[in-house]
């Protein structure tokens, strides 16, 4: 009786999983579809899902309108920039925060992360000011500075988790055979973290990745990432949906190609230090 309790509740789950999973992803296969439509058919009321006429003249007509190959260069440039510098800060602080003796270190993970509870319009007047009079707007440093700042709370919050995880023996040992602090951090910490700072890794690409409001607001033509290519088929004489999806799935293939081959990398990090 207790193995098909077992059974069924392992089916129950089961179902309960893909459904939420299935739920998830439709509007993304809604989005994929209605990109092989004509405009006329993405708007036809009753829908059609599978049973249209299939044509790639939405995305012949993204790429001949718009610099494709820019916008993606400046996604990919923008957030492994931004990635890149945030992991360069946050071990070390990550490092000091869960190695170093201190009485107020969950409070200090606490404020940096209520800093993400902001509404970024809150800051958009000033942080445009400050770029605008360094000369920032419409830069690759400028999205990958303040991509940094606002994903860093994350980072040091997860590295410092991963890090918790590591025996501070193991660091002793180091010290008493002469480890100085950076062969501490590069050499034995680091190489011991590499699951969990590769999910932080991949996780931030997909936050920078999919950052739309300082995107939008930050740049104009030569910075404009993939999320400001999507928002240029948005126009005053309406939304035309076919072309709109096919720049959208434009600019979600690379992001959904990396997390499919990377899942599994992801997971393990995600779950580090979970079982013992």
């Amino acid at each position: 009786m207790a193995r098909r309790a077992t059974g069924t509740r392992k089916i129950l789950v089961t179902l309960a999983a893909w459904s939420v999973g299935l739920a998830i992803f439709f509007p993304i296969l809604w989005t994929i579809l209605t990109s092989f439509k004509t405009e006329a058919e993405a708007i036809a009321s009753p829908p059609s899902l599978f049973a249209f006429r299939w044509t790639l003249e939405n995305y012949v007509e993204v790429n001949a309108r718009s610099d494709y190959f820019l916008h993606f260069m400046n996604s990919v440039v923008i957030s492994l920039g931004s990635t890149l510098l945030g992991l360069l800060i946050a071990i070390p602080a990550a490092w000091s925060m869960a190695f170093v003796p201190a009485r107020r270190t969950k409070d200090i993970l606490m404020w940096m992360l209520s800093t993400k509870m902001l509404p970024p319009v809150g800051v958009l007047v000033p942080i445009y000011l400050i770029f605008r009079d360094f000369g920032l707007l419409d830069t690759r440093i400028g999205l990958i500075v303040v991509l940094t700042l606002i994903n860093l709370p994350i980072i040091v919050w997860m590295l410092f988790t991963y890090f918790k995880e590591i025996p501070g023996e193991i660091l002793e040992a180091a010290r008493m055979d002469g480890a100085s602090l950076w062969d501490e951090v590069v050499h034995v910490l680091t190489p011991m973290a590499v699951p969990g700072i590769a999910s932080t890794l991949l996780l931030n690409i997909i936050l920078a990745w999919n950052e739309a409001f300082w995107t939008l607001n930050l740049t104009a033509a030569k910075a404009a990432p993939l999320t400001a290519f999507i928002a240029s088929y948005s126009s005053p004489e309406g939304l035309f949906y076919a072309k709109l999806s096919a720049a959208s799935t434009l600019a979600i293939a690379p992001i959904l190609i990396l997390g499919w081959f990377s899942q599994k990398q992801l997971v393990r990090g995600l779950t580090f230090g979970a079982v013992k």
